[in-house]
């Protein structure tokens, strides 16, 4: 029998992070994998749903064009050729991390791995042979899938969910996205992009509900804009395709609508997946779904771990890694600090981009803070003015007493590459006037975090 330090099943970016990190600190790693090396995340997640996105742009961009003082001929969106750009990219990522677990003399076992006893895993390799690894340590990083609603049932051809989403052989003339979170808007905006009629329905009062009310009310009028229905306080009861489309009935505050559409997307959050892994057979307690871990990803039962989605922590990729790391480190006895969740930045992709951390407006009152709110538009920005994407703002609150920098959301161009000085700042115990009085390079977009930050203290320049 094979005999490991640190046994991972799965190898998305919380099991492949892991399990470099862990080769680091001098142990002996093996990561079980039953389909392709980085998981949903490289193959079918965060990465290919961004090349699809960057498509988008670009034909966005060039139907534009004399915005910008250039005359082009008609362009057309190659759906097939946008799908396949995507899949390329994903495929040339997954042999990225090939080379990093031969760089860090990491054993990838292809197999479904299910936890055993004696922290021992069974694999099941694709022709059916079984055979069994030992490890000190299992750490389980399973990951999850998209969440099927009981009343609209997945078929793979007309409810379809993400992973088909991004490889349908032809567009939709018309599609109706389920759920309006990070998944469901970034498809929203690649498919209306290239021409399909969306409509998106939200259970909740508003467009990406755990964002602050000020972000969903602009991505809304955007959307809008563009020429996406969005429905909102509304679910979806039942989708017919016995016919040659999708008829869905919606419950609406003003009654039941039908929808035709040729596919619906069911975006409606995420399951994870700890089925037929073994939790049961070894005592591994769960709860609501997810597996229970303490602040160092140890479960009920000694020396087996758990990270990422499967836990009840946010079901990020970068807080897997995190996630990950801190547990590896633990073991080599390291003593890290337990991951602050309370300033995990959040990333949505479409168009225009949210980017936030740390309370929103509501939140920090609700948790009884006296604050200071500053909000720059993009509008007032020489750098988005001459980019052509004046849309959106930065948006920041501060504790009124003592300046703690309590919560950053953005909308608007590129705004996930600046959301991390606000991630920093916060780590640091940055004061808003720390940010005011720190020179921010012009003309950038990230100087409005800077304008942002006066205008909470009264002293904004630009607006």
């Amino acid at each position: 029998m094979a005999q490991y330090d640190v046994v991972i099943l799965g190898s998305g970016p919380g099991g492949y992070v892991t399990a470099i990190r862990a080769s680091q600190l001098g142990m002996k790693v093996a990561v079980i994998e039953k389909e392709n090396l980085g998981g949903i995340c490289l193959n079918w997640g965060c990465i290919p749903t961004k090349a699809l996105l960057k498509s988008a742009q670009v034909f966005n961009y060039i139907q534009h064009a004399e915005d910008y003082g250039i005359k082009v001929s008609k362009a057309e969106a190659d759906f097939n050729a946008v799908i396949d750009r995507s899949r390329g990219v994903a495929d040339g990522m997954s042999k990225g991390v090939q080379f990093l677990m031969k760089k860090n003399k990491i054993d990838v076992i292809d197999g479904y791995g299910k936890v055993q006893t004696g922290k021992k895993v069974e694999v099941t390799a694709a022709d059916g042979t079984v055979s069994t690894i030992e490890g000190k340590s299992i750490i389980i990083a399973t990951g999850a899938r998209a969440r099927e609603l009981p009343n609209v049932p997945i078929d793979g051809e007309k409810v379809i969910e993400y992973r088909k989403a991004m490889s349908l052989k032809e567009q939709p003339k018309s599609m109706l996205v389920i759920g309006s979170g990070a998944i469901g808007v970034e498809f929203a905006y690649v498919y209306a992009s290239m021409g399909t009629k969306v409509t998106i329905v939200e259970f909740m009062p508003r467009i990406v509900p755990v964002e602050d009310a000020d972000v969903s009310k602009e991505l809304a009028k955007q959307y809008k804009k563009m020429g996406i229905d969005i429905l909102t306080n509304s679910s979806v009861e039942k989708v017919d395709i016995s016919g040659k489309g999708c008829k869905s009935t919606i419950k609406t505050k003003d009654g039941e609508v039908v929808i035709e559409s040729d596919v619906v997307l069911s975006a409606a959050g995420i399951a994870a997946n700890i089925e037929n892994i073994g939790l049961e057979e070894v005592g591994i307690a769960t709860d609501k779904g997810k597996i229970l871990v303490n602040e160092f990803y140890e479960t009920n039962m000694p020396g087996y771990f758990a990270i990422g989605d499967v836990t009840p922590g946010p079901a990020l990729a970068h807080v897997a890694s995190a996630e990950g790391i801190i547990c590896v480190e633990q073991l080599a006895g390291h003593h890290p600090l337990p991951l602050d969740y309370g300033n995990i930045p959040g990333c949505t992709y479409c168009s225009p981009e949210i980017a936030s951390v740390g309370y929103t407006e509501e939140q920090a009152k609700e948790a009884g803070y006296e604050i200071k709110v500053g909000k720059f538009p993009f509008t007032a920005s020489g750098k988005a003015k001459a980019g052509g994407v004046p849309e959106g703002f930065v948006k920041v609150i501060f504790d009124a007493k003592y300046g703690e920098w309590l919560g950053c959301h953005m909308i608007g161009s590129n705004v996930t590459e600046m959301i991390a000085e606000a991630v920093v700042a916060r780590k640091l115990e940055t004061t808003g006037m720390d940010i005011v009085k720190s020179v921010h390079p012009h003309p950038t977009m990230s100087e409005a975090i800077m304008e942002a930050a006066a205008a909470a203290y009264g002293e904004v320049i630009h607006l």
